[in-house]
């Protein structure tokens, strides 16, 4: 993370996911796998937070997790300060195993006891969208799951996953966001537009972006798309609003959303096997025809100055992505 130049990005967050616990001790405190964590979580936090980075781990609400280890149902409190003490700054809380209750009962008491030990912790709550959490999640949690989850470098899915998020756009906003997973960048399954294509939908939905490939075997394309800044400024923009999807004809869509200075962010993304040309209608942001604009394409790092009109030809599952200023 650090000597590829991923924290310096803004990617700060290290997270371990499922089967990182084996039991309980005689106190109830969960208990780290001696063979992956043989020092243990706290001694892995304190490494993580002396490289100026933050520690996330996993659990449930349920009896056990996804992967049959120990799920923190009944005992949310104990799991609070446990994870507290050892300096976690991320829970993601799944939905596997659990007692047949709603997760709108079950969530509450992990923020409760989340918010009860003083520590600043990020709640991630992946209850895949079964409940429409967008709905209820803001004032429980950081993040909520919009969607089941996304199979590993499947475009069908990666598709299904952003269409299904982009239902609730209205419901995000700084603190609290839509996430329809993780990316699939880098895993090697996705041609580079479709992996470019992936990236710019979830950083103009404003989507958190959790790396979930191998970061210590990246290739130099890879590298390019996850550390593209004027991207991930779209990501991060303080007006927190979510892009979202304004026009999809033919199977080519555009995307579009306000930025805090002014501007907008603007995605012309074609979901077809053959490339597409894709009309640019500015009136989808409110402007008149022939109206003027400056864009800039953030894959290109190019400014395009000042346009009256746009409708570029777009290649199969490749996306056209611009910052509009009005003059």
């Amino acid at each position: 993370m650090v000597s590829t130049g991923l924290a310096s990005i803004g990617y700060t967050f290290v997270n371990v996911d499922d089967c990182w616990s084996t039991s309980r001790d005689a106190n109830n405190v969960l208990v780290a796998d001696p063979t992956s964590f043989p020092s243990g979580m706290q001694a892995l936090a304190s490494y993580v937070h002396s490289r100026n980075l933050k520690f996330g781990l996993y659990s449930d609400a349920g009896y056990q997790t996804c992967a049959k280890r120990p799920g923190s149902l009944g005992f949310e409190t104990i799991d609070a300060q446990t994870w507290a003490a050892w300096g976690v700054d991320y829970v993601k809380y799944d939905n596997c195993n659990a007692d047949g209750t709603l997760p709108q009962i079950r969530y509450p008491k992990m923020t409760t006891a989340l918010n009860s030990t003083g520590r600043p912790i990020y709640f991630s709550m992946c209850e895949w969208g079964h409940q429409d959490p967008a709905t209820w999640a803001s004032e429980l949690g950081n993040s909520w799951r919009t969607t089941g989850d996304i199979l590993r470098g499947n475009w069908t899915s990666i598709m299904a996953n952003i269409d299904k998020n982009d239902i609730w756009a209205d419901y995000a906003k700084p603190g609290a966001w839509n996430d329809p997973d993780m990316l699939e960048v880098g895993n090697g399954l996705l041609s580079v537009d479709e992996e470019i294509s992936h990236f710019s939908l979830w950083a103009l939905a404003k989507s958190p972006l959790l790396i979930g490939c191998d970061v210590r075997n990246m290739t130099d394309q890879t590298k390019e798309i996850l550390t593209n800044k004027e991207v991930i400024a779209i990501n991060q923009d303080p007006l927190g609003i979510q892009g979202r999807k304004l026009s999809s004809v033919n199977g080519t869509d555009i995307w579009a959303g306000p930025l805090q200075n002014g501007d907008y962010v603007v995605g012309l993304f074609n979901r077809n096997e053959t490339p597409s040309v894709i009309n640019f209608d500015f009136s989808l942001l409110g402007l008149t025809p022939g109206q003027v604009i400056f864009a800039r394409d953030l894959w290109q790092h190019q400014d395009l100055g000042k346009l009256t009109s746009y409708a570029p030809t777009v290649g199969p599952h490749a996306i056209i992505l611009l910052r509009v200023t009005l003059p």
